[in-house]
């Protein structure tokens, strides 16, 4: 065993003698030793059962033969974090993870681990780590929020966020929004509709790191604690098979986590964190390869913010599991693939059943024959932008506007709350990407004003930032190269026409090549926003947001 370097012969009697300090027998010394990475804290409402699902976890490792040892993983709130400086720290915040679990692991010689993310950047974040750190591991998260119930219709926190622009449009009362505040999102767990969280908890199952309802239970039902008990025996179980993450984190699996991905209508910043696991497994994952999966990927489920069904509906349909069947119907997944259960991708679905066509629309009927999201390319964006595709209205799919440009999110919410923004318009927010946020901040704030304001079918919104899993509407973000390098999003000019053709994957700024020349060669590189601490270091260190934004030695 791994541990063995920290608990057996002479030369390790020093260590002995530190476990004796922890209280440990020598027989829980002599059994595995297993880490349980525990990202609960006090400030994520995804987090306030974290502690419940620890204690879960530990009494199935030790159930299994094993000796369970907590250790700690940040987590930020991306709601609380959202439209100030806070949201610099969110997305920097998944690296921070993966290195701290990787410095806690193999210091430590841990023989396995198990994960106990939830929220934003803990999933993709100890995704990283395992795939680094490569000792037998298993997901098992706290499960997604209840949907909120106001005025008799099911609701989240986008409903939230949107109510603030209604309201400052005069479409809704104070005490209207002080109801949805009170209401929209009830119990601890991670936002109740398909935005970033639950997007890479459901991809954990698709992946084969997570357990059967690893993305759908709810945090508040005791099934999610079952769940977290079977988890730690089944550690134990891999730990005996000697089934590690990349043994599970193989091409295959990747492609199997973006056409589910595709079927789910997922965040788009899936698109930042599977190519950055996939860069951990040492796997190349190239994001337009998202197209090619998407053109022969049907649209199955239409999650809030797409549409109004819930994760609870999702998992009383059958969850993540039910709509891989449905996929096999057309041999879109790889099914021999090895995952955390034991078992292989086909033997874990081959019981799942669709319990609700509405919710999980059969594949022979989707609501479109393409997946959920799609990569843009054009001169504004020469090396790729990412949409939300099924979030999108009908009208939007096709737009051509007038450029309205700002270089922070700030000046865009003060112009569009302020009447500003007209039907048609092209918002453009740049300086915002990973290195000139830096941090690539989530633009939910403007989405959801636009959206509150009633002009979500009539105004696009594009930036080399990212949006929030629960932003909808004609947004694209992760526009590359990005402003702060020089990108053509740095030369963009008030008025400009801006051509977005989402089915046809384009995107492009209506201004010839040799006035775009003239503009580069007028362009002077920005000073930095921050020039100390973490932010800085990130900043001087982080790729492109079309590699995923990972942090690259120079």
């Amino acid at each position: 065993m791994r541990s063995d370097s920290v608990k057996k012969g002479m030369q390790q009697a020093p260590h002995r003698s530190l476990f004796n300090a922890l209280g440990l027998t020598k027989e829980e010394v002599d059994r595995p030793l297993v880490g349980i990475v525990s990202s609960y804290n006090e400030i994520v409402p995804g987090h306030m059962n974290l502690d419940k699902i620890v204690e879960a976890v530990k009494m199935g490792v030790a159930m299994a033969g094993g000796t369970p040892i907590v250790f700690p993983a940040i987590a930020v709130c991306d709601g609380i974090a959202m439209g100030h400086i806070g949201m610099k720290y969110s997305l920097v915040t998944r690296d921070l993870i993966a290195d701290s679990t990787e410095a806690m692991a193999m210091a430590h010689a841990f023989d396995a681990l198990v994960m106990v993310p939830n929220c934003d950047k803990n999933v993709p974040g100890l995704l990283m780590a395992a795939a680094r750190i490569n000792v037998p591991t298993v997901f098992v998260s706290g499960g997604p929020m209840l949907a909120g119930h106001v005025k008799g219709e099911k609701r989240s926190l986008s409903s939230m966020f949107e109510a603030v622009g209604a309201y400052t449009a005069g479409k809704m009362t104070l005490e209207d929004v002080e109801e949805f505040e009170c209401k929209a999102c009830p119990t601890c767990g991670s936002c109740s509709g398909m935005y970033t969280a639950n997007s890479m908890n459901c991809l954990t199952e698709a992946i084969g790191m997570g357990l059967q309802g690893n993305g759908t239970i709810p945090a508040v039902y005791s099934e999610r604690i079952k769940l977290a008990k079977h988890a730690g025996m089944k550690v134990m179980e891999l730990l005996e098979k000697n089934i590690r993450p990349r043994d599970i984190l193989t091409k295959e699996a990747f492609l199997n986590a973006l056409t589910v991905d595709m079927a789910l209508g997922c965040s788009t910043n899936t698109m930042l964190h599977l190519p950055a696991i996939a860069h951990e497994a040492g796997v190349e994952l190239n994001v337009d390869i998202a197209n090619e999966i998407s053109a022969r990927t049907p649209n199955l489920c239409h999650l809030a913010p797409a549409g109004y069904t819930y994760m609870e509906d999702l998992n009383e349909a059958g969850g993540i599991y039910a709509v891989m069947k449905e996929l096999t119907k057309k041999d879109l997944l790889y099914t021999g693939l090895i995952t955390a259960t034991g078992r292989t991708v086909g033997e874990n679905i081959a019981d799942a059943v669709n319990k609700n066509p509405e919710v999980i629309r059969p594949i022979e009927n989707p609501y479109s024959q393409t997946g959920g999201i799609a990569v843009l390319r054009g001169n504004l964006a020469p090396d790729s932008a990412v949409v939300k595709r099924s979030a999108v209205a009908p009208e939007m799919m096709k737009h051509e506007g007038p450029a309205r440009v700002f270089d922070c999110e700030e000046d865009a919410i003060a112009a569009i709350k302020g009447g500003k923004i007209v039907s048609g318009d092209v918002v453009v927010i740049r300086y915002e990407g990973p290195k000139g946020g830096p941090g690539m901040r989530e633009m939910l704030n403007p989405t959801s004003a636009i959206a509150g304001m009633g002009l979500g079918s009539e105004v696009a919104l594009i930036t080399d930032g990212r949006f929030s899993g629960a932003s909808r509407g004609a947004s694209i973000g992760h526009v590359c190269p990005e402003a702060a390098v020089g990108g053509p999003i740095a030369l963009v000019e008030e008025g400009d026409i801006i051509e977005i053709d989402i089915n046809e994957n384009k995107l492009n700024l209506k201004v010839s090549d040799e006035e775009l020349e003239v503009r580069r060669r007028k362009w002077q590189p920005r000073e930095p926003k921050v020039t100390t601490g973490y932010l800085a270091r990130y900043a001087a260190m982080v790729s492109s947001a079309s590699r995923g934004a990972v942090l690259e030695i120079r």
